[in-house]
């Protein structure tokens, strides 16, 4: 007596299907999420460190301005000073860190009359840049004499040997 239709076992095979799929859609979504977390995470430590370094930097600013001459560091950041011989007046230049990896540079033109320009206020990579001179270049097989192969193919030029 075959009844015809959808029997139980083909039920519960589209049963745990259906369970499958909403698992893997839901640990999908539990790492984008933890992902999204993380990264924004991240752009609010960048957010408070460089308005903590931009406060500093603007605290550094007045004290200088305050003070009769430039010192050569305050609040624990150095600053570096030149003389500007075409308009009379000082260049203070600092750097103050957001992160192991980016500052603010700010670069001050400080006048005689306790008046001052901002030349630069910029966020900067502070970190060190390495070179690497490795490329790894395959230059055929040892032994290969490279001028003799232009030749061979007409890519060198005879007249200039």
């Amino acid at each position: 007596m075959n009844k015809g239709g959808i029997g139980v076992g083909s039920a519960s095979i589209i049963l745990v299907f259906a369970v499958l799929c909403l698992t893997v859609f839901s640990l999908i979504t539990f790492v984008v999420a933890s992902n999204d977390k993380a990264l924004v995470d991240s752009e609010a430590r960048l957010v408070v460190g460089f308005f903590e370094a931009d406060a500093l930097a603007e605290n550094i600013v007045a004290d200088i301005l305050e003070s009769d001459s430039i010192p050569s560091s305050m609040h624990g950041i150095d600053i570096y000073t030149e003389f500007d011989i075409f308009t009379g007046s000082e260049i203070a230049m600092f750097s103050s860190p957001i992160n192991d990896y980016l500052a603010i540079l700010v670069k001050l033109a400080i006048h005689g009359d306790s008046s001052y320009d901002i030349l630069s206020w910029r966020m900067y990579d502070s970190s060190e840049w390495e070179y690497d001179a490795g490329l790894n270049v395959w230059v055929g097989p040892p032994g290969l004499d490279l001028d003799d192969y232009d030749m061979q193919f007409g890519y060198g030029t005879p007249w200039l040997d």
